[in-house]
């Protein structure tokens, strides 16, 4: 039998048999089971009708605290720390010494036997091992609860280090993209102050983005688009003959209420804006495209690149780029694709990502 973590944490069977909510409950239908169990037994109706009750009360209280005594003391102190043999040694103990006593109990009452009773009563071997199989139940109760809270545990666990990981690359993105920016102002306020306090401005909504939506765990994805838009015409006030676009055949309607994790693009798009740079004084240009098809988004990133001034291969696989990585797949596991392709005149990402 397989769980997944959604089954472990929202499933009301395996929340009552482990929850502390449900402790009180979970006890009272154990009792009222075990004793409809011992009713519709036939052992206690080969006596007359004045002490069948009483042998009925006998053998479910006697049976009762075996149990009991073997879900918290044996289990935990002798199985759950590997002493097998010692734990069934100790439970058959227990089993036999419990008949006895039962046995002692009743034998008081042998004059109440009916003659059917003695026509059809079993050995001591057969009453010790129904008493085990009885008690071996409450056994296989306490093994697959420690099971569900291990494996609820090591779920909670999991998560908490994947989150921690995603964040930390998070992290090490958001510093990086600012990094770029202030770099663009610092060489604008030498050539154009005027554009340089245009671009401190639209800087403001950058830390403001990254600030109330960057730090959630899903963005939508028109407020990344705006974001990467943004960021591409703050970076062709900076440089002549660089040219943007950015274009999405999706209806608007459904690109307003999908969600992505945020800064997901941007270290693709950052990338495509430095490699872009032609020292020759060539035109130079971006191209993203962002399309929603079969529940999957497809994400395509290309610049331009001289062939005569080729960028290394090695420059695309920084830091940047292999946190991105590693965040898709923590973030999709082996359902997202990506594809870098390199020519003598352009650079191209293409990311399919499911929504």
């Amino acid at each position: 039998m397989k769980f997944y973590a959604k089954d472990l944490n929202n499933n009301f069977v395996i929340d009552f048999l482990v929850e502390d909510r449900f402790r009180f409950l979970r006890h009272l239908s154990f009792i009222i089971f075990f004793f409809i169990l011992l009713y519709f037994a036939q052992f206690w109706r080969f006596y007359l009708d004045s002490v069948e009750y009483f042998i009925l009360g006998t053998v479910y209280i006697s049976l009762l605290m075996m149990a009991y005594i073997n879900m918290y003391l044996l289990v935990p102190m002798f199985f759950f720390r590997t002493y097998y043999i010692l734990y069934f040694v100790l439970l058959i103990t227990m089993g036999i010494f419990g008949l006895n006593i039962i046995s002692y109990v009743i034998s008081f009452f042998i004059d109440f036997k009916t003659e059917e009773y003695n026509n059809k009563r079993g050995g001591s071997y057969e009453r010790v091992l129904m008493c085990i199989s009885i008690i071996l139940v409450t056994t296989m109760v306490k093994l697959l609860q420690k099971w569900i809270r291990d494996s609820r545990r090591i779920v909670e666990l999991n998560s908490l280090t994947l989150n921690m990981e995603l964040n930390e690359l998070r992290n090490q993105i958001n510093p990086h993209f600012l990094f770029n920016m202030m770099n663009n102002v610092k060489a604008l306020i030498r050539t154009d102050p005027e554009k340089a306090t245009y671009v401190i401005m639209k800087l403001s909504e950058f830390l403001r983005y990254q600030l109330y939506e960057n730090n959630q765990e899903k963005a939508l994805l028109t407020s990344e688009i705006d974001f990467l838009s943004n960021f591409l015409n703050l970076e062709k006030i900076r440089r002549e003959d660089f040219q943007v676009y950015i274009d999405s055949k999706t209806d608007k309607r459904i690109l307003n209420s999908t969600f992505i994790p945020p800064n997901l693009f941007t270290t693709f798009v950052e990338n495509a804006v430095k490699h872009s740079v032609d020292i020759t004084g060539k035109e130079s240009y971006v191209k993203v495209n962002i399309e929603i098809r079969d529940k999957n988004l497809h994400f395509e990133c290309g610049n331009s690149q001289n062939s005569d001034f080729p960028v290394p291969e090695t420059v695309y696989s920084g830091l940047g780029l292999a946190n991105i990585k590693r965040r898709l797949e923590l973030l999709y596991k082996d359902t997202f694709s990506l594809e870098i392709n390199s020519t003598d005149n352009e650079y191209i990402v293409h990311l399919i990502i499911p929504v």
